[in-house]
């Protein structure tokens, strides 16, 4: 079986534009956010903070609770943005 693809999907998307939004406002450079994300415990280089700002690398859980923790802000507002047409599809799934 082929390995399936890594694509980034919208929610990806929309944290990966909350870290930078966020991360620009609050005056920190990539490298000091991840500076502050390996102070917390969580293993990050600049590079992957990049990478997951330019959707080029996934993010995962683990490092979306890192990086918020380390910008100040819940998990959730980073994916505050999520299409909410998603949001609807999937109550109507259930």
């Amino acid at each position: 079986m082929p390995p399936r693809s890594l694509e980034i999907g919208p929610a990806g998307r929309a944290a990966a534009r909350a870290i930078e939004r966020t991360r620009v406002a609050l005056g920190y450079s990539q490298r000091q956010l991840a500076a502050r994300v390996v102070a917390l415990g969580r293993p990050m280089t600049f590079t992957a903070l990049s990478r997951i700002e330019r959707t080029v690398r996934r993010c995962d859980i683990d490092d979306l609770v890192a990086i918020a923790a380390a910008l100040g802000t819940p998990p959730q507002a980073l994916l505050a943005d999520w299409p909410t047409d998603l949001l609807s599809a999937g109550e109507a799934a259930t």
